[in-house]
Order: structure tokens, then C-alpha cells, then sequence
């Protein structure tokens, strides 16, 4: 599930919006009153929304964004004419005064976009080093060698064995170099 912190001047607004969200399934981990509270429990988290106005009494929404780690987004809820002011670039807004159904569908497309780009960067296949790539090419070598195999042929076996057997690939080629060479 996101993460979600909010942070208002004022306690009573920002325990309003969090006791809000709660109601509508999302969770909320942590309510703030100034930017740098929110940036301490940020630290504690890997990713989320911040909601915010705009202005805190230790900082501005856009200290405050400028200072946010990756895979944060932020919700900047303020005034029209505030809102007309600000330099909004990758940052969401509301204007107040908050409509409920607007933030609760905000929040939700929010919390869906990133959910999708943590399933994206969990399927993008993870680079390998140089050890492990001299790993893999060496055991197509020795495939290549004993058992008269195309690279291709070689490499598509390695696949299938890792695939068989549940194992990543440069574990597969590990075990065939300790195999061919006994």
C-alpha cells in the first residue's frame, strides 16, 4: 500500500484530511505540521504522496518539494489565486476550498500511477556486472566447444536450464562450468 503523509500548519486541518482518507481506504502514515517533520518520516519510507499546502511555517511547498526523495510525489492543496502563483511542474493540486470527492479521486489516480511505476521498475530486468556476463559467455564458450553448439544454441540451453531448475541464469552458468570442467 502508499504511503501517505500530510502536512498543514495546523494540526487540526491536517488530522481532518488524514481521519478523511483513513475513512476512504487510504493509509495514512504520518500527519506533520512543518516540512522538515515530514522529511524526517520520509526517510523511514521508500515512496509515497505528501500532501501539503502551501506554505508551512518552516518552509514552502516548493523548498519542500525540491527536497523530496525519489519516488515521492506531491499534493498541493491551496487557494485559486495561490495556485495561479505556483510553479506546479510534477507537482498535483486541489484548490480550496477541497471538494471530498476530488481529493479521495486524486489521490486514488495517484496512488495508482505509482503503483504501476513499481511494477514496471520490479519487471525490468536487472543489469548484470561484468563478472557475471564473463560468467555466462564462458560457460557458452565451453557449451560451444564440447558440444558443437551455435552462441544461440548455447545460450538457449543455458534458458532452459535455468528456467527448469528455478535458478537465474548466471547461477545456471556457474553450475555448468563446475560440471563440464570435473
Amino acid at each position: 500500500m502508499i504511503s501517505i503523509i500530510v502536512v498543514l500548519p495546523r494540526s487540526e486541518d491536517a488530522k481532518g484530511l488524514r481521519n478523511l482518507l483513513m475513512k476512504n481506504g487510504f493509509r495514512v502514515d504520518s500527519v506533520c505540521t512543518t516540512g522538515s517533520q515530514a522529511l524526517s518520516r520520509m526517510d523511514d519510507l521508500s515512496g509515497g504522496i505528501v500532501i501539503c499546502s502551501y506554505r508551512m511555517s518552516d518552509m514552502m511547498y516548493s523548498d519542500l518539494h525540491a527536497c523530496l526523495p525519489k519516488g515521492f510525489e506531491m499534493l498541493l492543496i491551496a487557494s485559486a489565486n495561490m495556485l495561479q502563483e505556483c510553479d506546479c511542474r510534477d507537482i498535483m493540486s486541489l484548490s480550496m476550498p477541497l471538494k471530498v470527492h476530488d481529493l479521495i479521486n486524486t489521490v486514488d489516480m495517484m496512488t495508482q500511477a505509482i503503483e504501476r511505476r513499481k511494477k514496471r521498475e520490479r519487471q525490468r530486468p536487472k543489469e548484470r556486472s561484468a563478472e557475471e556476463e564473463g560468467t555466462i559467455k564462458e560457460a557458452k564458450e565451453l557449451l560451444m566447444n564440447r558440444n558443437h553448439m551455435t552462441e544461440e544454441e548455447a545460450h538457449r540451453y543455458l534458458q532452459k536450464c535455468s528456467m527448469d531448475s528455478g535458478t537465474n541464469l548466471v547461477e545456471e552458468a556457474r553450475m555448468v562450468l563446475v560440471m563440464m570442467r570435473t
